[in-house]
């Protein structure tokens, strides 16, 4: 955990440097950085049955039969993550952005091709994360037959903090599932809630798939992807205002986790 720490204070630096975001939020004394610094990588699992049912569906798909074999990822951009209270806009061209409410987890100690039933030793903690996402640009790509890429790499908030696994032992079942409640709202109101537990994978199947034929080092991120419920492309913008757009504050609270709030700004002209 001192490797960790003596990482992530180097890292901070590095971070305030490079983000496309403003995370100097004037009306806020204090800029959060994401608790991961910048990881090796960022792997986001699509984990949750709901979420790819209800996607899918609203796309006319039905969910592959491979998708129930093993957990499945994308890796993502660990240069572009952002921290609490971060401002975010749209990429270049989007009309589409969107939030997607995620339990993270950070490694602490390295490993490669762990076993499920040592995937915990593995675990720093957990943290909240927003995939933000800009469905116009994903939709498009990945008719390709690739992706995500540019319709996710922009921005991802992570944080507000890394809280240790041990404060989470009396949440964690025995097949490795943890029971939290997840919510998202956009200028107040609630739209998304759903609870950690109802990952069809669990926890060690993920550290597993992730680590097999891989390293993994500490500081390393890994998101549960989009809790049932947990994104506008889920629940239809018609039901829910319309996709995010300047001005909005999108919070994601997971229980004992608190609340990452980010706030949804103009892209600036001179970029």
């Amino acid at each position: 955990m001192e490797w960790y720490l003596n990482r992530w204070i180097q890292d901070a630096s590095t971070l305030s440097k490079l983000l496309p975001v403003d995370v100097a939020n004037k009306d806020h004394p204090i800029a959060y950085m994401p608790p991961t610094g910048i990881p090796r990588t960022f792997r986001d699992f699509y984990a949750f049955e709901q979420h790819v049912k209800t996607a899918r569906a609203r796309r006319g798909l039905e969910v592959p039969p491979a998708w129930y074999e093993e957990p499945v990822f994308y890796y993502s951009n660990p240069g572009t993550l952002v921290g609490h209270e971060a401002k975010v806009y749209a990429p270049r061209g989007s009309q589409e952005l969107d939030y997607e409410l995620e339990l993270g987890i950070i490694i602490g100690k390295g490993g490669r091709d762990i076993p499920p039933e040592k995937a915990w030793e593995h675990v720093a903690g957990f943290t909240i994360i927003n995939d933000f996402s800009a469905r116009d640009i994903q939709r498009k790509e990945m008719s390709v037959g690739l992706g995500p890429a540019k319709g996710k790499d922009f921005a991802t908030g992570v944080g507000p903090y890394l809280v240790t696994l041990d404060e989470f032992q009396d949440r964690i079942d025995k097949d490795g599932r943890v029971e939290l409640e997840m919510v998202a709202c956009v200028n107040g109101k609630e739209l998304s809630h759903g609870n950690a537990k109802s990952m069809y994978f669990t926890w060690p199947q993920i550290i597993a798939r992730a680590s097999a034929d891989a390293e993994l080092f500490p500081g390393d991120l890994i998101g549960s992807g989009t809790v049932g419920t947990g994104c506008i492309l889920e629940l239809g913008p018609e039901n829910t205002g319309g996709w995010l757009k300047p001005g909005d504050v999108v919070e994601l609270e997971i229980e004992r986790l608190g609340v990452l709030r980010n706030f949804i700004t103009a892209r600036p002209e001179q970029i």
